[in-house]
């Protein structure tokens, strides 16, 4: 018998049973850099459980392993209802990721729109010892106008 979805909440129980997930890297042999821009990212200021917003921008050099982007997407939408601070969320992501991929140069970054006249930017970063390769700079590629 083929499951009943009800319209419009099939999408909760999704980011509730979301698990990251690792795919073989399709080019191990080289350096190369993933960006991903999450420009609707929102999480609970755990002091007043207000909401915060931001754009995550997540780059990394792979190794055996990238991730795969339905279940990013799931994992990024499941911080909508936590509670956490701008700095743990970042440091969260990067902690999850790395455990995850083990990639050889990754770096997270939470920038947060302004909130109580304080904008935020938190960088967190990891790299693979004596990894000598790519790590450009932070830069935002959102499309004109956004």
């Amino acid at each position: 018998m083929e499951e009943q979805r009800v319209p419009g909440r099939y999408g909760f129980e999704e980011i509730k049973n979301n698990h990251l997930e690792p795919w073989p890297n399709p080019h191990p042999d080289r350096d190369y850099v993933t960006h991903f821009e999450i420009p609707e990212f929102t999480c609970l200021c755990p002091r007043s459980g207000f909401p915060d917003f931001a754009t995550i921008v997540i780059d990394y050099v792979p190794d055996g392993y990238v991730v795969e982007l339905k279940s990013l997407k799931l994992y990024i939408n499941a911080y909508r209802d936590r509670q956490i601070s701008h700095e743990s969320a970042a440091n969260t992501i990067l902690n999850d990721l790395v455990e995850l991929l083990k990639p050889r140069w990754m770096r997270v970054v939470g920038d947060y729109t302004v909130r109580g006249n304080i904008k935020t930017i938190v960088f967190a970063d990891y790299a693979q010892p004596d990894y000598q390769g790519p790590r450009p700079d932070y830069r935002r590629y959102l499309p004109t106008g956004m």
